[in-house]
C-alpha cells in the first residue's frame, strides 16, 4: 500500500510540474507579446512627438493643431498595434491547434499502418501453417 501510495505522490508531483512548465511558457510568451507591444507603442509614440516638434518649428503650424495631430497619430498607430497583436495571437493559436490535429492524424496512421502490418503478418504466418501442416503431414505420412 505505501508503494502504491509513493507511485500515486511521484506521478501527481510530475504532472504537477509539466503543468507548472507549461504555465511558465504561457506566461513567458504573454509578457513577451506584452513587453514588445510596449515598446513599439512608446517607439512610435516617441517618433510621432519629434515629427510634431520638427513640424512645429520648420512648419510654424499651430501647436493645438499639432497636438491634435499627434494625438489622433497615437491613437491609430495604438489601434493598428492592438488589432495586429490579436490578430497574431489568434493566427499562433490557429497554429498550435492545426500542429496538434496532424500530429494525431499521423499518430493514427502509423497506428492503423502497424495494425494493419500486423494482422498481414498473422495471416501469412497462418496461411504457412495450414498449407505446411496440409500439404507436408500426407506426405509424410505417405513416406511412413
Amino acid at each position: 500500500m505505501d508503494r502504491q501510495h509513493y507511485q500515486m505522490v511521484r506521478l501527481r508531483n510530475s504532472k504537477d510540474k509539466w503543468t507548472r512548465s507549461c504555465r511558465i511558457e504561457v506566461v513567458v510568451v504573454v509578457v513577451v507579446v506584452v513587453v514588445v507591444v510596449v515598446v513599439v507603442v512608446v517607439v512610435v509614440v516617441v517618433v510621432v512627438v519629434v515629427v510634431a516638434v520638427v513640424v512645429i518649428v520648420v512648419v510654424e503650424v499651430e501647436v493645438v493643431v499639432a497636438v491634435v495631430v499627434v494625438v489622433l497619430l497615437i491613437v491609430v498607430v495604438v489601434v493598428v498595434v492592438v488589432v495586429v497583436v490579436v490578430v497574431l495571437e489568434v493566427v499562433l493559436a490557429v497554429v498550435v491547434v492545426v500542429l496538434l490535429v496532424v500530429i494525431v492524424v499521423v499518430v493514427v496512421v502509423v497506428v492503423v499502418v502497424v495494425v494493419v502490418v500486423v494482422v498481414v503478418v498473422v495471416v501469412v504466418v497462418v496461411v504457412v501453417v495450414v498449407v505446411v501442416v496440409v500439404v507436408m503431414v500426407p506426405a509424410v505420412l505417405l513416406v511412413l
